[in-house]
């Protein structure tokens, strides 16, 4: 949306990097979501605060000059409203994962919680391409109706918030309401202890600094690449060179165009990767899986380069590109997940995982906030470039865990 409004890479990504930090945050404030009103109260509560945020964000979302808009000038500032609301979005979109995975474990038990899990993660999947595919469609449909790109995106977030207010209503009615909530009569003394204890043990575990730095670089490259990907379809493919920077280079895609290839068959791809990266690695063992995933996660990435020298009219060839490359993250991805799930095993295996989750968070936050920076200053082909350079960070710490991996954790037990 930014892109299409003509915002500059470099605050477009800067802005929307910092919708991260509540989800990077969510673990002050979960002991909240235990000890005050029902997990059913805060999700159905949140589901309306969202709603009224795409409301708010339909109506106050501005128009920027045309020109401005052509040219990619500009400015963030009449945006103000809409990050503040978007910001907002976030702590109530952590803040409705924090209570939505504890009523799924406090509403089922082990046996059930096994049944559903992989409904509730096809659905979450479904979401993904709804979001990133069918809305980005919508409103690439009606930018080309009406010309206009602002009425567009406003008509796609009035969407999002008819479907939102929907969905708040059948659960309203429908959420069952479970009598029992764990954790209620627990003080605010207690849990503050509980949090303390939980993060001094993570803190003090053998291989911490390891760890972490293996959180925070692993997905290095992608989170470079992912904050440029959407922005570079979109660009014209004339450059442009003003005030030392440069503009364009891209692939001059239109909106609904990139709602289909990255939004819908490149998710597509995302998953599969992710379905078979859980198989390949239930063969072999996280230890054995590492190497070869890492190498899926960074290698695909020279499609951007290719893509960014030749820039191909070839909508068959430029979403085999995003294919090819989203398939690879997914596969790549696994493996990191699984090593968070590896690292916070123990005593408190699951706060330990939401600090692992923080730390994830901020992987993709940190790089995100110099992205557009180093891409106007050198260009996309070369920015994609400096993404592959950074595949040596993913290389070292890999080949640091590797070492001190169990040889057969992750690796499915014969019977």
């Amino acid at each position: 949306m930014f892109a299409k409004m003509g915002v500059a890479n470099d605050k477009l990504a800067f802005f929307t990097s910092l919708l991260y930090f509540p989800w990077f945050l969510k673990g002050l404030w979960s002991p909240f979501i235990d000890t005050i009103r029902t997990k059913r109260w805060w999700i159905i509560t949140m589901q309306l605060l969202i709603t009224i945020l795409c409301v708010l964000l339909t109506l106050t979302l501005p128009y920027p000059d045309a020109q401005d808009m052509l040219n990619k000038t500009t400015p963030i500032g009449p945006f103000w409203i809409t990050l503040v609301l978007f910001i907002f979005t976030a702590f109530a979109s952590a803040t409705h994962d924090i209570a939505a995975d504890g009523y799924y474990m406090l509403a089922h038990d082990s046996g059930s919680q096994s049944k559903f899990i992989g409904i509730r993660s096809t659905f979450y999947r479904i979401s993904m391409l709804f979001v990133q595919g069918g809305l980005v469609y919508i409103a690439g449909i009606v930018e080309q109706i009406t010309e206009n790109v602002p009425v567009s995106w406003q008509i796609t977030l009035g969407c999002a918030a008819v479907i939102m207010c929907l969905a708040t209503l059948y659960h309203i009615f429908t959420l069952p309401k479970v009598e029992v909530e764990s954790g209620q009569d627990i003080s605010f003394k207690v849990r503050g202890e509980n949090i303390k204890q939980a993060f001094s043990t993570f803190f003090t575990k053998p291989g911490i600094l390891l760890a972490i730095l293996f959180m925070l670089l692993y997905r290095l490259p992608e989170g470079l690449l992912i904050k440029l990907a959407m922005p570079f379809l979109v660009d014209n493919k004339e450059v442009v060179f003003r005030d030392g920077q440069i503009f364009g280079g891209g692939l001059g895609l239109d909106t609904a165009t990139v709602g289909v290839l990255y939004g819908t068959f490149g998710v597509i791809a995302l998953l599969a990767g992710g379905i078979l990266g859980g198989l390949y690695i239930s063969k072999r063992g996280l230890k054995h899986s590492l190497w070869p995933m890492a190498a899926m996660l960074t290698l695909p990435n020279i499609v951007y380069v290719l893509l960014s020298a030749f820039q191909p009219d070839s909508l068959w060839l430029i979403g085999s590109a995003i294919v090819f490359e989203q398939f690879g993250y997914g596969f790549g991805f696994t493996a990191y997940m699984l090593y968070m799930m590896y690292f916070s095993d123990g005593e408190y295996k699951t706060s330990h995982y939401a600090i692992c989750t923080a730390f994830m968070a901020l992987s993709m936050m940190l790089p995100g906030f110099v992205a557009g920076s180093i891409e106007l200053a050198v260009g996309y082909q070369w920015f994609f470039w400096i993404a592959i350079f950074c595949s040596i960070a993913t290389a070292l710490v890999t080949w640091f865990v590797h070492r001190n991996l169990n040889e057969s954790y992750g690796k499915e037990q014969t019977k």
